[in-house]
């Protein structure tokens, strides 16, 4: 029970990693608020800063606190620097980017009240070693990256955690939306993306999760403004 007595948001949470997290959470004993577009029981649009607001809002007023908020909210971006339009540009960074600085925003001034809390952001093992055509979904990420580490200088004194996880290729929906995109044949996709892996196989949602867990529990205490790689090898190489 690792999360016990906790209130955590945990944003993208109606499917892939989010869902996986939000359940695990819950396992440990957190009373968890999943958070989604649709399909999930609370609904905010992280780009939007006054559902943010809103939601952080919510959760005090509902529960009195907040104690974790994992920022797991994203969308893939699919181009090169040609073929990525302006519009796929902003779109990515208003969601993967943005979503992170709003949400977090909404929810800062109540963890330092508390002078307790942890910050889980989703960056991305793709911000250490590049990949073809993913020239928004990369920035938006090293963005993410380069934002928990600042805000993890401010808040330190504060009390306030502020981590990032670093995913490989995992099997989730936002993978098989990725595939169905950027392949003829999906199944061609998949080999591709399992030979990146030292482990020569693809993460699952709950690889991820338990790292979350991680982050957002005590037993990360000593942990501040780091990237956790979860990635299978990938960004280790292979030979």
């Amino acid at each position: 029970m690792r999360l016990e007595g906790r209130v955590c948001i945990v944003t993208g949470a109606a499917s892939g990693i989010g869902r996986a997290s939000a359940e695990l959470f819950a396992a440990e004993g957190a009373t968890v608020v999943a958070a989604d577009l649709e399909g999930a029981p609370y609904r905010v649009d992280v780009g939007d800063e006054a559902e943010t607001i809103a939601l952080a809002g919510r959760v005090v007023d509902e529960h009195g606190r907040i104690d974790v908020l994992f920022n797991n909210a994203g969308i893939p971006g699919v181009g090169d620097v040609v073929e990525t339009t302006l519009d796929l540009w902003e779109n990515v960074m208003r969601v993967n980017a943005r979503g992170v600085f709003l949400m977090s925003r909404a929810v800062v001034p109540t963890m330092i009240a508390q002078r307790s809390g942890s910050i889980v952001n989703a960056s991305s093992a793709i911000v250490e070693t590049g990949l073809a055509r993913r020239v928004s979904y990369a920035a938006s990420k090293g963005a993410v990256l380069a934002l928990t580490k600042s805000m993890q200088v401010d808040l330190a004194e504060h009390g306030v955690r502020v981590n990032a996880l670093l995913p490989g290729t995992i099997m989730t929906p936002f993978v098989e939306r990725y595939l169905s995109e950027s392949y003829d044949d999906p199944e061609e996709g998949r080999r591709s993306i399992r030979s990146r892996q030292l482990t020569g196989e693809l993460g699952a949602a709950e690889d991820v999760a338990r790292a979350a867990l991680y982050l957002a529990s005590d037993e990360s205490r000593f942990v501040m403004g780091a990237g956790l790689t979860v990635d299978g090898g990938l960004s280790a190489g292979k030979l």
